[in-house]
């Protein structure tokens, strides 16, 4: 499966947030051209603030054993908050392939590099602007439909 396929499941998922009045960020974990876990944001939900795509991707394929986050690419539609970055370094997933630049809380290269970050403990190989301007127009779209609703 190549970055552009995976992506597109990427996408998928953060359709499948944008159809559940959720943030549209999806997430998908491939290994070996397999995927191991997807999700999307599910903050409003749950009610935890933690539940970013890239977390509950992160769980549901730490459930199969930390071994099957050590060969993993984590699909991601829009660059991961520092709470995301902090988490795929603590995972140890080598390698991270983004969506959209996230100027606001971006922490792969738009405000910070943790994930490139040499004081911490393990780095990971990061691809951007794959799929850019499918996901940052769903975001668009998200945001600008939720300032036009009445109430």
């Amino acid at each position: 499966m190549d970055d552009v396929a995976a992506m597109r499941l990427a996408l998928d998922q953060a359709e499948a947030a944008f159809q559940a009045g959720e943030v549209p960020v999806g997430a998908v974990l491939v290994s070996r051209g397999r995927v191991l876990a997807s999700g999307h944001n599910r903050v409003e939900a749950t009610g935890d603030p933690t539940a970013h795509a890239e977390a509950v991707v992160i769980r549901e394929a730490a459930a199969l054993g930390r071994d099957a986050l050590r060969d993993a690419t984590l699909f991601v539609t829009m660059e991961p908050c520092p709470m995301c970055a902090g988490a795929i370094v603590l995972a140890r997933i080598p390698r991270v392939v983004f969506g959209c630049d996230d100027p606001k809380a971006g922490a792969v290269r738009s405000l910070y590099t943790i994930l490139s970050d040499t004081r911490l403990n393990h780095r990971c190989r990061v691809t951007g602007g794959v799929e850019a301007v499918a996901g940052a127009a769903l975001l668009t779209r998200f945001f600008e439909e939720r300032r036009t609703r009445p109430g």
